[in-house]
């Protein structure tokens, strides 16, 4: 859309008539201006020019990141309000000359503001405004208007159902083309047609069922190939088209199951960005082949970079904290967010409610005292799943779901474990796993803060994200290269008990800082890596020599760990000081198995392991 923005922070109000102010600024949009951070309501208005060649093409409005409830005018009249900000605002309007767009968007009134509206974000991450696109398109007087599809996998192969929406301004009675095409592989593709019949100005959805011939399915990146499909649907000179990956996903007692084979997901927890395409490549790169949106909806961007690198994406719906919620309106925006999302290959587990009880917001010290403090906080602790099942069954019936993820006391069905950072120390969490097992199953967070290099090394000390009271605990030292290295051998410890217990699906948190300073990020705020990073990256491999314990001077025992699809015989090779050894190993998918013990010399300074398998060597290393 061409022409200038300006907003205003205005009063909220819902008298259908369209905001005024004194003073309009200009501003960016998309964006969230910063000026306008704890704002209830800004108005944002634009001025242009009718975008038509001809009377007969007709104008539509989108908006895309429309936070958080909004109410859109259009030369002095209410087009619509919206208030799903993942979902696009679609309205067609009639232009004048010269156009004045007003929106209003409202800061959310309810707990689906996600955990934009948390202390883990800066005031202005929730600034009410429009947050991904903003245009005009102009159309023929009939078109095609959006399109979705939804693949299925069947015993004889599989099926794409596609929908289009047909906006007829005049008598129509004409065909649609559809066509599927592989994208970027060797494959078939198909064309068909189906008649379309419309009256004036009517709208009407055509449903088609493409069956794909020898179907090629989509795959983690470190089990196949991520085939997709594009699917075309054509009408006269208009289309639209959408890609989408042919994967089932199932979860149960034994494990996470794609297309029939099981996976075991190492990820992290990503938080929003204003480039989640990189923070995928920088996941990917640490070895994870999962991403967890923590309690918010992301662009686009993010899924489709996970699509082409083969990194599952478990959704959360923006819900987070103690609040109580209208289970309607979740049901009604977990129904949503798979109408929206759910094409996606990548996208393989939705969550519902994050953190619905604080027992360990204040840090719980170490020691035989601590376990009996964390038993009680997490004894009194009670929480009802009702709402948040109901919700879970608004998803599709063939998605995984997560209705609880949180700390330990609300009986999770995906636990947030933090020891070494909010209570204990990170060898606690054997412990944890010996008296809770069913915590081990899914881990959606875990991991510690730190300091950020170059950043105000005062403890971070109202650091949004960043727990200053339990680095004080746990570090006690403003020093970034202290502070940095006790969160990686934390990461390292927390990351490799896990693995050795089989953890199904665990999602370190985070990935980046979300400011400045400090915070929980491997990466700082502006994308350098911390020593955890590197920490995460290696004890991320998929075939892995993990030791048992963190290294002290005499024997520790030794691990392979193989969450890979096939099984391995690597060659394990340690040292420690003037001390070695070596190991052959045979280790089944999905399996560990004991590779002897490492013999620490008392002056040692480190102990490193080198695993030999047939395409490669894996490294990894731990400082005494």
């Amino acid at each position: 859309m061409t022409g200038a923005w300006t907003a205003a922070a205005v009063d909220p109000h819902d008298d259908g008539e369209p905001p005024d102010a004194d003073e309009w600024v200009d501003v960016t949009v998309p964006g969230r201006p910063e000026r306008f951070a704890g704002e209830d309501a800004v108005a944002y208005r634009l001025r242009f020019d009718d975008p038509r060649a001809s009377d007969t093409q007709r104008t539509l409005l989108e908006l895309r990141g429309l936070f958080a409830r909004a109410s859109i005018w259009m030369n002095g009249e209410l087009l619509g309000e919206h208030d799903a900000y993942f979902v696009p605002a679609r309205f067609e309007f009639d232009p004048a000359e010269r156009n004045e767009l007003v929106v209003e968007c409202h800061a959310p009134q309810d707990a689906f503001g996600g955990v934009q509206t948390t202390d883990l974000l800066p005031e202005d991450a929730a600034v009410p405004g429009i947050w991904w696109d903003a245009r005009v398109r102009v159309r023929p007087e009939t078109f095609l208007d959006g399109m979705t599809v939804r693949p299925r996998i069947e015993d004889d192969g599989a099926v794409i159902e596609a929908a289009v929406t047909v906006d007829a301004a005049a008598k129509l009675d004409d065909r649609v083309t559809f066509s599927t095409r592989p994208e970027g592989f060797r494959g078939g593709g198909t064309m068909e047609q189906a008649s379309v019949t419309a009256a004036a100005g009517e709208r009407t959805t055509l449903t088609r069922e493409i069956r794909v011939r020898d179907p090629s399915r989509w795959w983690p990146h470190d089990y196949g190939s991520q085939h997709r499909y594009t699917v075309r649907a054509k009408l006269g000179e208009t289309s639209v088209s959408e890609t989408t990956g042919l994967r089932t996903v199932e979860y149960g007692d034994d494990g996470l199951f794609v297309n029939g084979q099981r996976v075991s997901a190492r990820g992290v927890n990503v938080l929003p960005s204003d480039d989640p395409a990189t923070d995928v490549e920088r996941a990917a790169a640490a070895n994870a082949n999962l991403v967890r949106a923590h309690a918010h909806v992301p662009p686009h961007d993010l899924h489709e970079a996970c699509d082409d690198a083969g990194v599952l994406v478990w959704q959360d719906l923006p819900l987070t904290g103690d609040r109580e919620y209208d289970v309607d309106r979740g049901e009604a925006l977990a129904t949503a967010l798979a109408d929206e999302y759910g094409h996606h290959p990548s996208v393989s587990l939705y969550g519902v409610h994050d953190d619905p009880r604080s027992p360990f917001a204040a840090p719980v010290s170490g020691g035989r005292v601590g376990r009996y403090r964390f038993r009680w906080r997490a004894w009194r602790t009670d929480y009802d799943h009702g709402s948040d099942e109901a919700v879970a069954d608004a998803f599709p019936a063939d998605a995984p779901v997560i209705p609880v993820a949180g700390p330990p006391g609300t009986a999770p069905d995906a636990a947030h474990l933090y020891p070494g950072w909010k209570y204990g120390t990170a060898t606690d969490a054997e412990w944890l796993l010996d008296r809770y097992p069913d915590l081990g199953d899914i881990v959606g967070e875990y991991g510690a803060g730190s300091l950020a290099f170059g950043g105000d090394a005062t403890g971070g000390d109202d650091v949004p994200g960043f727990d200053a009271d339990a680095h004080e605990m746990k570090v006690g030292d403003d020093d970034p290269e202290m502070s940095q290295s006790y969160q990686a051998a934390t990461l390292k410890t927390v990351t490799e008990t896990l693995r050795r217990r089989g953890t199904d699906v665990l999602a370190a948190f985070a990935l980046r800082d979300t400011a400045p300073d400090a915070g929980m990020g491997v990466l700082a705020h502006d994308g350098s890596e911390k020593s955890g990073y590197e920490a995460l990256a290696q004890s991320f491999e998929p075939v892995q020599a993990v030791l048992d314990s963190p290294p002290e001077a005499g024997s520790v025992g030794v691990t392979v760990v193989n969450d890979g699809p096939d099984a391995v015989e690597p060659t394990l090779a340690w040292t420690a000081g003037n001390a070695e050894g070596t190991e052959d190993v045979t280790v089944d998918a999905h399996d560990t198995v004991a590779a002897g013990t490492a013999d620490v010399p008392r002056d040692a300074e480190a102990v490193e392991l080198l695993l030999t398998l047939s395409d490669r060597t894996v490294f990894n290393a731990y400082r005494l």
